[in-house]
């Protein structure tokens, strides 16, 4: 039982950070139509980031503020810059945006060096509390709870802010939002800010939870951002926390159980949540 519980929480976690990067995602994809590869370099430019400012003030969180001030400037420019030329040419989205992934990588190994540089969690979330034979690591925990308040605070926004109500109709139907006299190209730019600065955020906190961080892990996250999308279903925000706790969950206990298939079971997850309910978990048809 405890080593379940053990395995469910590290899942919990892994999900939360993923659900941080897709969030975003699902939302820019479902919203604006673009398929922006790019994405998993704002991610790792916020771990970057959050953690020298980390390091540098030795304030854990005045780190994850610049982290998500960074992310909400690469979002800015991102999407006034690369993604405004290419709005409705998924080819062209595709290449300037992992264009831009590689440009971003690349630029993190000239500020900071190639070699990878370790995190470590502040002192008052290190250790773990012990409850019975139950060991709950703290930075895990703390973990689940952003991503959880995360959640709750956007799709608050999302239900019952005006500004939702004009994300949730431009999901639906953006012409239609536009003819009504509102700016869409403003909601483009907050929603690519939004989801700039989770990914960022996300980042940040994947930081001190895997110990070390790298040039590369922005596209090997991003892979798995696109994967919760398409289970999840496309711009569907309750769907993209369930998927990627699906993704987490799976990960963490194939890695223990049978660890030959960790890396293929969100394949196969992805594979088969196609096969039976095309459009995602809470995608709509067509």
């Amino acid at each position: 039982m405890e080593l379940l519980i053990n395995l469910t929480i590290n899942g919990l976690a892994t999900g939360m950070l993923i659900f941080l990067l897709a969030a975003g995602l699902t939302l820019i994809f479902g919203l604006m139509d673009v398929l922006n590869f790019a994405h998993g370099g704002l991610f790792a430019w916020g771990a970057y980031s959050g953690t020298w400012i980390y390091a540098t003030t030795g304030s854990f969180v005045i780190g994850i503020i610049g982290a998500i001030i960074t992310g909400l400037i690469l979002g800015v420019a991102t999407e006034r810059w690369i993604i405004k030329p290419v709005y409705g040419n998924h080819i062209q989205q595709i290449l300037i945006t992992l264009g831009l992934m590689l440009v971003l990588s690349e630029m993190l190994k000239v500020v900071w060096g190639p070699n990878q540089i370790s995190a470590t969690a502040p002192s008052y979330l290190a250790g773990s509390w012990e409850i019975g034979n139950v060991i709950i690591i703290k930075y895990r925990a703390f973990i689940i709870v952003v991503g959880l308040l995360v959640f709750l605070a956007v799709q608050y926004i999302l239900k019952n802010t005006k500004i939702g109500l004009i994300v949730r109709a431009g999901v639906m139907n953006k012409e239609m939002v536009q003819s009504l006299g509102i700016n869409i190209q403003k909601v483009f730019m907050l929603v690519f800010m939004i989801g700039a600065g989770m990914a960022a955020l996300g980042g940040v906190l994947l930081a001190p939870y895997s110990g070390v961080i790298y040039a590369e892990m922005g596209l090997e996250f991003a892979i798995l951002a696109f994967i919760v999308v398409v289970i999840g279903g496309m711009g569907s925000f309750p769907g993209s926390i369930l998927a990627a706790i699906l993704v987490g969950l799976s990960g963490s206990f194939m890695a223990y159980y049978v660890p030959d298939l960790a890396l293929a079971v969100n394949m196969l997850l992805m594979a088969a949540v196609l096969i039976f309910k095309p459009s995602g978990l809470f995608g709509l048809k067509g």
